[in-house]
């Protein structure tokens, strides 16, 4: 379809088109190839649309110089032969009075203006390949796989767990996910290029608590890191977890004051199952050691009267950002959880 409308242009603007356009394609895709080393697939295409806008270029120059030497027409001959039969013939016959005819002159047609044509296409090409080429670097702009961030996903028929109704104060996994996802969360992380491709917040509750816990969970995945938030709403403190947590003999345990509320920082290692949906019948492997995950615990209040905010951050290739990541994440993120659920209530 469109190669048919391009056709139906005329020939002094479909040409100028096509020549900017595919000059335009062409250095946009060679330097991705060569710069953003996208491999030599691309550069073979840049060089298929420059050696196109090439060929095009020889056949406007070619019709521009037919243009400025016509050739002499088939009419022009007939009528100079006719002349020296006329002549020859006057000058062997007598001459005779002839009647004037009246002599009709006919309108020369107005020809279009090549040039005016050729300038207003390469005008329109102008603008199109400057959108093309400046819209990775305007402001908002990009494909959405890499410069959109994920927005948070949830289940809008999705019912809240009995332990959510029976905690009014409780705020929703999608609460959680609007609050984690923020636009300088990449930043915060040290890899602010990067741009979130998952981001989800799901209405759980705490485990072997018979469903009686609300917990509600919110995730958001970047190529590097995943970050998870958390809130459960039990009577354990921050106190008495890091109680609980004395037996590990981790080094890496580190109390500490967060937003004036008691916080505990912690490391241990994600569980990671396999599961098998070909021919094995939907069977799983065994239970097995994930990367390494850090987390901070900050408690609901400064009186750490009971429950807490888990935030916890890890990597498949068991990298971990600095401990202020984390604080910095924490410090942006648990204020928005607040003012989340009283905008909700």
């Amino acid at each position: 379809m469109l190669g048919h409308l391009v056709r139906l242009l005329p020939f002094w603007i479909r040409e100028p088109l096509l020549i900017l356009v595919g000059t335009v394609f062409g250095v946009r895709i060679l330097y991705m190839a060569l710069v953003d080393g996208e491999g030599w697939v691309p550069a073979v295409i840049g060089a298929v649309f420059l050696l196109g806008a090439a060929l095009r270029v020889r056949v406007v120059v070619r019709a521009l110089r037919a243009r400025r030497r016509p050739a002499p027409s088939a009419g022009d001959a007939g009528d100079a032969d006719e002349a020296g039969v006329a002549k020859d013939a006057e000058a062997a016959a007598p001459a005779a009075p002839r009647p004037a005819a009246p002599v009709v002159r006919r309108p020369a047609e107005k020809e279009p203006n090549a040039w005016g044509q050729a300038a207003l296409a390469v005008g329109l090409c102008a603008v199109i390949g400057a959108a093309f080429w400046f819209q990775d670097r305007l402001p908002g702009s990009g494909d959405d796989t890499a410069s959109r961030a994920a927005t948070c996903r949830h289940d809008e028929d999705e019912k809240l767990p009995s332990a959510y109704r029976a905690t009014p104060e409780a705020v929703t996994g999608e609460d959680l996910c609007r609050a984690l996802n923020l636009p300088e969360l990449p930043e915060l992380l040290g890899t602010p290029t990067e741009r979130s491709v998952y981001a989800s917040g799901t209405n759980s509750t705490a485990p072997l608590t018979d469903r009686k816990v609300a917990q509600p969970e919110a995730r958001v995945e970047f190529d590097t890191y995943t970050v998870e938030l958390s809130a459960t709403y039990n009577k354990l403190t921050v106190d008495q977890y890091q109680a609980m947590t004395a037996y590990r003999d981790d080094a890496d345990l580190r109390k500490l004051t967060v937003l004036g509320r008691p916080a505990l920082f912690t490391s241990d290692h994600m569980m990671q199952i396999q599961i098998d949906l070909g021919s094995g019948g939907g069977t799983g492997g065994p239970v097995e050691q994930g990367p390494l995950a850090r987390t901070l615990t900050v408690a609901f209040d400064a009186e750490d009267r009971g429950g807490s905010y888990d935030l916890t951050v890890w990597s498949e290739s068991g990298a971990l950002p600095d401990d202020n990541a984390l604080l910095g994440i924490a410090e942006a993120v648990l204020p928005r959880i607040t003012q989340g659920a009283r905008d909700r209530g």
